[in-house]
């Protein structure tokens, strides 16, 4: 009798954890073609944490503070889409149709004469003019694909923003929720959770903020001497100063030696000051934002951030390198040692 309850009970608990399985993977196919958004949102609701509670503070109000801080979220995402996003393309296919007509030859030829031969520019000329072509074409295929599922975009910002909301709104229990779940002790958890949100936090403080003020202060420069296609040449700058080990000098550079064949020396210098200014602001504001957080290694965030790129898209230069930190903390947990090593240290 003993023995068929137990094999009654085992067969039950099999049961269970099939259907469980079933819904699981269901639940993932309904989720799949809105879980970057979801991530996103989350990622959102951890970073706005801080001024959140900062306002709950001074406000005493938990709707006004979730109010003021949605509303600002908003404004941040959509009025930049919404008012630049024309103007981007117009400077992209500008700067598209321009990239046709120029001559490298001719233009290396005239800049650095004695370097090498004509022949050599010419070969050069055609390996760098069909670079340019096909990237600004994928360039501007995206761009097509943007517009044409802007439907679907919008979709996809509302599950950003309403997963913002909620997860702000009931982070307590949330998290809660997720403790529950997990089969560790109490100081692990709490250690897994705060090694969690430092990494986090890091990781969109320390590279994507500050990687986004470097090429803004890049873009300055290109602003105050009216360099051309300025938005288009601020936005190559932004994603350049958020990929580790790149930089914005990686656009500022050709824009000086435009200039520089141009004529226009005044403009290059000054383009060339901004730069260097954005260059060595890293140096500044990094201990401000991620002063006592968990730092990743450099090498693991371009890793991720680049192999996020090709799976997620544009999205993956924020979770690329949460996957591997997240990944690299588990591994740790595991191993029974700190979570701080060679790949994750303390600032």
């Amino acid at each position: 009798m003993a023995s068929i309850m137990i094999d009654s009970e085992y067969f039950k608990k099999i049961i269970t954890t099939v259907i469980l399985a079933i819904l699981l993977v269901l639940s993932f196919l309904v989720l799949k073609p809105i879980l970057l958004s979801i991530i996103m949102g989350i990622i959102l609701a951890i970073v706005f944490t801080p001024p959140y509670d900062w306002l709950l503070e001074k406000l005493k109000l938990k709707w006004l503070a979730l109010t003021l801080t949605c509303v600002f979220i908003v404004l941040l995402i959509v009025l930049p889409l919404w008012l630049l996003t024309p103007i981007f393309l117009k400077q992209a296919f500008e700067i598209f149709v321009a990239a046709q007509k120029i001559d490298f030859t001719q233009l290396l030829t005239n800049a650095f004469p004695t370097i090498a031969s004509e022949q050599y520019y010419s070969q050069f000329h055609s390996i760098l003019g069909s670079f340019i072509t096909k990237s600004l074409t994928t360039l501007m295929e995206s761009l097509s694909q943007w517009i044409l599922n802007f439907a679907s975009i919008f979709l996809q910002l509302i599950i950003v923003f309403s997963t913002f909301f909620f997860v702000l709104k009931d982070k307590e229990e949330i998290l809660e929720y997720f403790r529950s779940l997990m089969p560790f002790s109490k100081d692990v958890e709490k250690r897994l959770f705060q090694s969690s949100t430092d990494i986090t936090l890091s990781v969109v403080y320390g590279q994507i903020v500050i990687g986004l003020i470097q090429g803004l202060i890049a873009g300055v420069g290109f602003v105050v001497f009216k360099v051309p296609n300025t938005l288009f040449l601020i936005s190559l700058a932004v994603v350049a100063g958020i990929i580790p080990l790149v930089g914005p000098s990686i656009v500022w550079i050709p824009v000086v030696i435009f200039l520089l064949v141009n004529g226009n020396s005044t403009a290059a210098v000054g383009v060339t000051i901004f730069g260097l200014i954005s260059a060595v602001i890293d140096n500044f504001l990094r201990p401000l934002f991620i002063s006592k957080r968990a730092k990743l290694h450099p090498l693991i965030s371009l890793m991720g951030m680049i192999g996020g790129f090709f799976f997620f898209g544009i999205l993956g230069f924020i979770i690329g390198p949460l996957i591997l930190a997240y990944v690299i903390i588990i591994l740790e947990l595991y191993r029974g040692k700190d979570f701080q090593g060679f790949f994750v240290k303390q600032e």
